[in-house]
């Protein structure tokens, strides 16, 4: 087996990511499937200390906060995320570094025969096990863990961590996850373990009350930030932002104080909260990690299609916003970062998306719109797209691919309009492996 092929095998398992889940319950999602290879591999997960992040906006930039941190306070660290941006190895990484094509191939052959005895195994939960499997192998002292999808269900969810976090939510995944914020919260809050703290994005009302109610039922500390947490943010530029963290608990916190993050965006000092607040979780539990360490952490983060500034002149912004609430995120940052920018929009989605939220929001900002897809399968067709925007009183003009539509964007830009894509992380991702082309700094290459 070469890496082509250990890859092509994972995608021959039952592929949610690339074919739509009918039903979200434990007939579809089986967690005693991937229990059931992991026994068969020694437990891995059982090796190492976990935190475990789920949510609907911001749980892989906070993840990706407190893996930096945890990294630069000396722990050796491993980091589960999906899905990838670029390549399947980012989805496996240790410290910093993602898995080799090596290892992926060795890896995939060892656990092929376990994976062949088990029926209906999907590709998440294999993917899932072998991340457990080469963090053992690695040695790491800690792993942080982003849920895939929901986490009452998740193959993640087989973890017992030290700290769990539930970032911010909104409705997404909603034909899955149900339809109101409720729902959704039940299902985010699966995750929570009996005595494990969790730590919680503000939330509106309906989610948190879930949340406070699980957390009680299972004897679970929670906090909350927003309140145990206060944010306040502070100067901001193209460069990053700086933001003031407080503990509101007695004595208050040696994490608590000023910290700079090179993302922009007011969404992320949210982020910052989350991620401060489960590190000091776990400088309770014993674990050494100093204000510097965070300091340092926090300023070297990197989570890129996010809000990602990919040139200046002319100005091209990618962002992964796939669904209303994450796009109204996305405009909002927009507005405080860039006032007095119009833009042209390069938009492409997956079909089971609310488009039409999207765009009702993402259009009064733009001055031509241009509509197109990944190769992903479950893009939306351009013509589709293209139809929606119709429906809401503006005109798109077609691309076929992603490149053909960001070079035509291109030749849009002027003084004072920008050029924004987004709609789905696989837009992003095609974007900025053609950037390029336009580019002195070469962006990464899907490998897979």
């Amino acid at each position: 087996m070469d890496y082509p092929g250990a890859i092509a095998y994972l995608h021959s398992l039952t592929d949610y990511e690339k074919i739509r889940i009918e039903r979200y319950t434990a007939d579809t999602l089986d967690l005693s499937r991937v229990e059931r290879i992991l026994v068969e591999i020694g437990a891995p997960q059982e090796q190492y200390p976990v935190a475990h992040i789920a949510g609907t906006k911001g749980k892989g930039s906070t993840a990706a906060m407190i893996e930096a941190c945890l990294r630069r306070a000396g722990y050796r660290t491993g980091f589960y995320i999906s899905p990838h941006l670029h390549t399947f190895r980012e989805r496996i990484q240790v410290n910093g570094e993602n898995i080799t094509r090596n290892d992926v191939v060795a890896l995939v052959e060892e656990i092929q025969p376990l994976l062949e005895k088990v029926p209906d195994i999907t590709t998440f939960e294999a993917i899932t096990a072998l991340g457990f499997l080469y963090f053992a192998r690695m040695g790491v002292e800690i792993a942080v863990v982003e849920v895939g999808l929901g986490g009452r269900l998740d193959a993640t969810n087989v973890v017992t961590p030290v700290v769990s976090v539930i970032t911010s939510l909104s409705l997404d995944h909603t034909y899955l996850l149900g339809d109101t914020l409720a729902d959704i919260a039940y299902e985010k809050a699966g995750i929570i373990k009996p005595g494990v703290p969790i730590v919680s994005a503000p939330q509106k009302q309906s989610a948190a009350e879930v949340i406070q109610r699980i957390s009680a039922d299972r004897d679970a500390p929670l906090i909350q930030v927003g309140s145990d947490w206060q944010i306040t943010p502070g100067a901001a530029d193209i460069d990053g932002q700086l933001v003031t963290v407080r503990s509101q608990a007695p004595g208050g916190s040696g994490l608590a104080g000023e910290y700079w993050i090179p993302l922009l965006g007011r969404h992320q000092l949210e982020n910052v909260g989350n991620a401060i607040a489960a590190l000091d979780v776990l400088r309770q539990q014993g674990w050494s990690i100093s204000p510097d360490a965070v300091r340092s952490g926090l300023s070297a983060v990197r989570w890129p299609g996010r809000l990602e500034v990919l040139n200046h002149d002319p100005l091209v912004i990618v962002d992964c916003a796939h669904n209303p609430y994450s796009v109204q995120v996305l405009t909002q940052a927009l507005e405080e970062w860039f006032p007095d920018q119009r833009w042209v929009l390069v938009f492409g989605a997956s079909a089971d998306k609310d488009i039409e939220g999207m765009l009702s929001t993402l259009l009064p900002k733009t001055v031509y719109n241009i509509v197109t897809r990944s190769d992903h399968p479950r893009a939306a067709a351009p013509s589709e797209l293209a139809d929606t925007v119709a429906r809401l009183g503006n005109g798109a003009e077609i691309c076929v691919s992603v490149p053909k539509a960001l070079k035509r964007g291109l030749e849009l830009v002027e003084p004072g309009i920008g050029l924004l894509i987004t709609g789905s992380i696989f837009i992003v991702a095609d974007a900025r492996e053609d950037w390029t082309h336009y580019s002195s700094n070469p962006m990464p290459e899907n490998d897979d």
